[in-house]
């Protein structure tokens, strides 16, 4: 099945198709008329699951704000207040795909936008090409981890883990990378200024027009401050605070004069788009893993990894490899499909007691920890060459004289980075698992 897998994606057929003929031609083969059954059963809980409401919402809420305009503003004020440093401007990339990635949870949205916006404003400071690539690719890839997050969405659907335990989680890894990745470009700026140098004092604004400058980031802030807010609290469900999210991106979109029945045509095309990918994919994957596992797949699998003889830590870290080779082939939902019911029971079945220095781990936290460290790793599928799709968004907006090649060279850093993100959360697991349990009581 997996081989037929390599073969149909090698010729270019999409994913979800790619799985969906396979799963139906296997389950003609090699099924019975019981078997028949499992279309239908499988197919079926996903096309009428509540949280998946959630999906369409916040990528229409994404599309609303790249149409207002919101993005370019968000990056004039950061870079205008942080111009001022070395390194300034690639830091204030990261800042604002950090503010972008609270707002619309999508990464082709900030990568794009960005790509035009900030690329071309470091390249003509004379910004080193590899950081400012660097910077705006990391920066971007925040989007699938920052709640909210349609990654967040569908992990949880598949792996039926609370959606609002695993937002709060995803909160502190994301503003932990997104750290991370200012501290690098800042501390590799002061130890080589012409890899990014600051504006000229010419170019820079008193302190009095920086504060002016804050009441254009009101309104985008406090709809983040709403969306999250109604959702920590307890106040409204994710799925709830997606339609508040996107009434208020209305709001925000008519207050910059840009909504106009365009701008909603096209970001309800932009959506149905993005919506009918996801759940393609969703409906072929579900069944190419229904009938893996229906064959004994998940025993096999299972008894493979665990016959390694590897501790529980060793059992994860041989499964975030596993993810890692993965996401330099695949798209992130069709990895996560193929993957989470399959190695989420096999983690379940482990203890990961506090051993060598490792905190542990309680048996029902798994669930929600797995799924956090499995975003950070996609994370690293959208920036990991061959096919990583944040390295095509940026090459289809940067200028001529910045190749493919670059582009490569310049996530590898990156990816450093988020290995030891992802390092950072398996080693302590309260970076994860603090916010949820004081949010939510304990319980």
């Amino acid at each position: 099945m997996f081989g037929g897998l390599g073969v149909l994606l090698l010729l270019g057929l999409p994913m979800a198709f790619c799985t969906g003929s396979l799963a139906v031609l296997f389950l003609f083969l090699f099924g019975n008329s019981a078997m028949l059954n499992m279309l239908p059963s499988r197919v079926f809980p996903f096309m009428t699951d509540y949280q998946l409401s959630a999906v369409p919402l916040f990528i229409f809420m994404a599309a609303i704000l790249e149409k207002a305009g919101i993005i370019e503003e968000l990056f004039d004020v950061v870079y205008k207040w942080l111009g001022g440093l070395k390194g300034g401007l690639a830091s204030a990339t990261v800042i604002s795909c950090t503010l972008l990635a609270a707002m619309v949870g999508v990464v082709g949205a900030t990568e794009v936008t960005m790509g035009m916006i900030a690329l071309p404003a470091m390249l003509r400071r004379n910004y080193d090409a590899k950081l400012a690539c660097g910077s705006l690719l990391a920066g971007g890839t925040l989007g699938i981890l920052i709640p909210p997050s349609v990654m967040a969405i569908v992990y949880a659907v598949v792996a039926q883990q609370s959606l609002g335990e695993l937002l709060i989680g995803s909160v502190f890894p994301g503003l932990l990378l997104s750290g991370m990745y200012v501290a690098y470009v800042t501390a590799r700026c002061y130890i080589n200024p012409k890899l990014g140098p600051a504006l000229p004092p010419n170019e820079r604004i008193a302190f009095a027009q920086k504060l002016k400058l804050l009441r254009r980031t009101f309104m985008p802030i406090l709809l983040i401050l709403l969306v999250l807010g109604v959702i920590f609290m307890g106040i409204a469900t994710p799925v709830e605070a997606a339609g508040i999210g996107t009434f208020g991106a209305f709001i925000v979109c008519a207050a910059h004069r840009r909504l106009t029945w365009d701008t909603i045509r096209e970001a309800s095309v932009a959506t149905l788009k993005a919506t009918a990918m996801v759940m393609w994919i969703f409906f072929g994957a579900t069944m190419f893993v229904g009938f893996f596992i229906l064959k004994g797949g998940q025993n096999f699998v299972a008894e493979t990894i665990l016959g390694t003889g590897l501790a529980p830590y060793g059992v994860l870290v041989l499964m975030m490899i596993i993810l890692f080779v993965l996401g330099m082939f695949l798209d992130w939902v069709g990895i996560l499909l193929l993957t989470v019911p399959i190695f989420l029971p096999i983690l379940k079945s482990l203890e990961f007691g506090g051993t060598f220095g490792l905190a542990g781990v309680a048996p029902e936290d798994v669930p929600l920890w797995y799924g956090v460290i499995f975003m950070v790793n996609m994370q690293m599928a959208f920036l990991s060459p061959p096919f990583g799709y944040s390295l095509f968004y940026l090459k289809s907006v940067a200028p001529p004289e910045i190749s493919m090649a670059t582009i490569f060279r310049s996530a590898v850093p990156f990816l450093c980075l988020q290995a030891i993100g992802v390092g950072l959360c398996i080693v302590f697991p309260s970076i994860v698992l603090w916010l949820p349990k004081v949010m939510y009581g304990g319980n």
